[in-house]
């Protein structure tokens, strides 16, 4: 936004009676000496009290986060079910090609171009069945972040603590710390009451669904 400065000059003019001017001038004013600037003063020092959080897996392990990553696995297993059929089909053709040694060279190309086709077409749609599937797990665990990190900001000041470290990465610099510095388990507990989402029923493991590659939004500072 274009500001516009305007600077002002006074300049002094003498002032005279229309009568006559006076013989002799005016003592001139004393100089006022400047009023010195008040000191800025000194920071204080506060003393430190150390949280520490593991942010990404609080989100998911919220009432609300678990029940996000169900909802994301069941909109994806018609296309699970659809890729795990292609991968046994072509894990079949693969055996019966491997069980018949009594085949011509045009009939064995021949099966081994329609193994081949359809090995592409698996793999082609397994990458775009991940791609979306960690779009969805990305984008549902940055709207649950934002309100996580709400929780998690209030959680800390109400209980004095004046620094707060995420150590969700494998690449921490926290070494080692006392157990109840780990405020993880605490902000879950605050959240899932805050937000009034029930604990969602126990699901079968998934251990086809890869791990969600996600960013994680770090607590805005005080």
């Amino acid at each position: 936004m274009n500001r516009t400065l305007a600077f002002v000059s006074a300049l002094g003019a003498g002032l005279m009676t229309t009568a006559a001017l006076s013989q002799t001038a005016a003592p001139a004013a004393p100089a006022t000496a400047p009023t010195p600037a008040a000191a800025a003063p000194a920071p204080q020092a506060v003393p430190a009290k150390v949280a520490l959080i593991a942010f990404e897996q609080a989100v998911f392990a919220t009432n609300e986060g678990q029940k996000s990553v169900q909802d994301v696995q069941k909109k994806y297993e018609p296309k699970k079910a659809q890729i795990d059929t292609l991968a046994q089909e072509v894990d079949s053709l693969k055996k019966q090609l491997q069980g018949t040694a009594t085949l011509s060279d045009e009939e064995r190309a021949s099966r081994l171009k329609n193994i081949d086709t359809k090995e592409k077409q698996l793999n082609r749609d397994a990458e775009d069945a991940n791609t979306a599937y960690q779009a969805d797990l990305q984008e549902a665990y940055g709207k649950i972040a934002q309100k996580v990190s709400v929780t998690t900001k209030k959680f800390v000041a109400d209980n004095g603590f004046t620094i707060l470290l995420d150590v969700s990465g494998q690449q921490s610099n926290v070494m080692w710390a006392l157990p109840s510095t780990d405020v993880t388990e605490a902000v879950i507990k605050a959240y899932n009451v805050a937000s009034g989402v029930a604990a969602p029923p126990p699901s079968a493991p998934a251990p086809n669904h890869p791990r969600p590659a996600v960013t994680t939004p770090k607590p805005a500072a005080h």
